[in-house]
């Protein structure tokens, strides 16, 4: 059985910019959506520094909203689900294994959304914990229906028993992001990957610092030391941070998250080749 949390709406909506009508319609899935995307970024300070983030929901609460930090996808969706049950919606919480273009089986650590808008003939899939290659907007949960969000473009797509969430990524044309079935998952599930991502030797969250923002137009990571910045023009921008301050610098007044400015991140470890897409767990 989930636990009950109150969620304080108030300071959550003031954390993300968002003022509009509390019912549980598809405008207001869709405006919330975007308005956490795009307010709380996507960043594993904490598992770089050798944490485990919590994924209790008054944790998560304290984290995202009045610390001004932000979190990776456990955080993320968890922390919207419960905002949404408390406004209404239903909401079933799924995982799924991503791909980001590769054939291998990767294990299930990514964690969404389904969402029941009442009224609505079909759910709908939100993500807000993915980072910059992520949606903006929910999808609603039909195949082959294209959908724009700001300068990007997603669909779902079926394979067999799998739905696929597919975005357009440079002349490419479509690729694939991540592979889910419509399963109900528990706490128990996200408290296992949740720790599996954060400890394991070979998880890239937990040697690599990744800080991630995601608007309509522009998309900008840090990844150790790297600054890059793609925008819907199809420009991109890349720039070496040259120590910890420039970083925190940029975390604080450009990325909105509240750090310690004695924050010392592990040395970044050596490239032998460009960093790959940015990817989420």
């Amino acid at each position: 059985m989930r636990h009950l949390h109150h969620l304080d709406l108030d300071a959550y909506f003031a954390r993300i910019g968002w003022s509009g009508e509390r019912a549980p319609t598809w405008a207001t899935l869709r405006s919330l959506h975007l308005a956490h995307v795009v307010g709380i970024p996507f960043e594993n300070v904490e598992i770089v520094l050798g944490g485990v983030p919590s994924l209790a929901p008054a944790d998560l609460e304290d984290k995202l909203v009045r610390q001004g930090r932000g979190g990776y996808c456990f955080e993320h969706n968890l922390l919207f689900a419960g905002v949404l049950e408390a406004l209404g919606f239903g909401v079933t919480r799924l995982a799924a294994r991503v791909r980001m273009g590769s054939d291998a089986i990767r294990p299930m650590t990514h964690t969404l959304l389904a969402v029941e808008v009442p009224g609505e003939a079909h759910p709908y899939i939100a993500d807000v914990g993915f980072g910059s290659g992520g949606l903006l907007e929910p999808l609603p949960l039909l195949p082959g229906v294209a959908s724009p969000q700001g300068a990007w473009r997603f669909r779902l797509v079926r394979e067999d028993d799998l739905w696929l969430l597919q975005t357009v990524y440079g002349g490419q044309g479509w690729f694939t992001v991540y592979a889910f079935t419509l399963e109900r998952r528990e706490s128990v599930d996200f408290e296992v990957a949740n720790w599996y991502v954060a400890t394991h030797p070979s998880s890239p969250f937990r040697h690599t610092l990744r800080v991630q923002r995601s608007g309509p137009h522009e998309r900008a990571y840090i990844e150790d030391r790297l600054l890059t910045v793609v925008r819907s023009d199809g420009s991109r921008e890349e720039r070496e941070l040259k120590d910890d301050h420039e970083v925190l610098r940029l975390l604080v007044h450009d990325f909105g998250l509240l750090l310690p400015w004695d924050t010392v991140f592990p040395a970044p470890p050596e490239r032998a080749h460009p960093p790959a897409r940015p990817e989420e767990s």
